[in-house]
């Protein structure tokens, strides 16, 4: 009986910590999704001008602008114009001689990784007609939803390849162009930064990631969850499941970016929503016992086609292409070591406590549902996922949500009776010393559901 109070009170205070969560998250802001394409703005300094192509979603523009686009709509001559306005409307450029002319023209609908685009051509004059640094103001698409990233490429006049310039996002509209072209190093620095940012404002890679730490703490037996009271196995399983996820993702990251290996987004976005709705269930009830590594090994392999469509078909050289992705892994990785690094403690002690398997088994079932209505989405099963506030705040309040999880473990450390403490009887008298002593759980034992 004590062990069932004692899940209904973990599950209890996991519901508190949630519903603290949505309050700190009622105040209005953008929208948010995670990006199914990120586009490029795509730049060339000439003499006198500075000329470029600018990609719009098609998907992500009807979002921002709520309006039901479709790709047919778009051609449309009328429909076209007004969204020549828009784009024009949310671009400026300027230097210290003043602001300079912006034209769009052209307005084609091109496909790139498997999404429609709206590509309009674009013309930045400076009015004394000598290009020199300017400073780019872009806000497209940015403006309603906080997920979506826009490189800014840049090439001289007569070279072929590309160099990444920087990275527009919700936050930073505007961007410092060297007029005699980006260093390769400037480019790596930005995909740091892309990288940090993907994964911290990634609710799906995150959720997964998550899913995947829950368990760690455990270790099961046959279709059952059981505590583990080693800490040095727990944490070696810890660096198994991260490196398992770092490998997977780097290899078709890799590929993907590289050109060798193209999978349509919506595809790629829905084996995503997949892995963390197997990685919830799995969670709850063990699906491959000790097989931890595996699943985020395989997984990892989906995740990284994901981020290898932020890379891909921005048009780089090779070489700029190799510093953005090397830059762009080196980010992701720190953003998982500082996501692990926040939560296995407070994990780690739960797991020490009669209260977590209603903390595990409640913030598995949330992931699964929330994966649930990633999938439909992605599918097309439904056409508005209504859990979107839940996964906004995993992108607005990560620090919250682990300070959350952190104040239960304390709550429930510091309460005796829900510690599952083990000690050591001494040896009766003629016991065989070579013989383990008996481990009594003086909290009952306690088998994770």
């Amino acid at each position: 009986m004590r062990i069932t109070l004692s899940v209904r009170v973990g599950a209890l205070l996991a519901c508190l910590a949630i519903v603290y969560t949505a309050l700190a998250v009622l105040a209005p802001r953008p929208a948010a999704a995670h990006p199914l394409s990120t586009t490029a703005v795509l730049l060339t300094a000439e003499a006198g001008r500075v000329t470029g192509r600018v990609q719009l979603p098609i998907d992500r523009l009807a979002i921002a602008l709520d309006q039901p686009l479709t790709t047919a709509a778009v051609k449309q001559p009328g429909k076209i114009e007004e969204l020549r306005g828009y784009l024009l409307s949310h671009m400026s450029a300027a230097d210290q001689a003043g602001p300079w002319v912006v034209t769009a023209g052209g307005g084609a609908v091109e496909s790139i990784d498997g999404v429609d685009h709206l590509v309009f051509d674009i013309v930045l004059q400076p009015p004394d007609h000598r290009v020199g640094d300017f400073q780019l103001t872009y806000d497209a698409i940015l403006h309603r939803l906080v997920s979506h990233k826009v490189f800014v490429s840049l090439r001289t006049g007569g070279e072929k390849e590309y160099t990444t310039v920087g990275v527009l996002d919700w936050q930073q509209h505007t961007l410092a162009v060297p007029a005699a072209g980006a260093a390769t190093q400037d480019g790596f620095a930005a995909a740091i930064h892309l990288g940090i940012r993907h994964i911290a404002e990634g609710a799906d890679h995150l959720l997964f990631l998550i899913m995947l730490l829950l368990p760690a703490p455990l270790i099961a037996r046959g279709r059952r969850w059981k505590r583990s009271d080693d800490l040095r196995r727990n944490s070696w399983r810890v660096v198994h499941v991260v490196t398992a996820f770092a490998i997977g993702h780097s290899v078709t990251l890799a590929l993907g970016a590289l050109g060798y290996i193209s999978v349509p987004t919506r595809v790629v976005e829905s084996l995503i929503a997949l892995s963390i709705l197997v990685s919830g269930i799995h969670a709850i009830k063990p699906l491959v016992p000790g097989g931890e590594a595996w699943i985020a090994a395989g997984f990892g392999l989906m995740h990284g086609l994901a981020f290898a469509a932020l890379l891909g078909d921005l048009g780089l050289g090779r070489g700029s292409l190799v510093a953005d992705l090397l830059g762009f892994n080196l980010g992701i990785e720190l953003t998982q070591l500082i996501v692990v690094a926040l939560l296995m403690p407070s994990l780690l002690v739960l797991s020490r406590t009669t209260v977590y398997p209603g903390v595990r088994v409640t913030a598995a079932g949330i992931g699964v549902v929330l994966a649930a209505a990633w999938l439909a989405e992605r599918t097309a099963l439904i056409a508005v996922n209504p859990f979107n506030r839940i996964t906004d705040a995993l992108i607005d309040h990560p620090f919250t949500i682990a300070a959350s999880i952190a104040v239960i473990a304390a709550i429930s450390w510091a309460v005796p009776r829900l510690r599952t403490t083990t000690v050591r009887t001494p040896a009766p008298a003629g016991h065989d010393l070579r013989t383990p002593a008996t481990a009594v759980d003086h909290s009952g034992s306690v088998t994770h559901p």
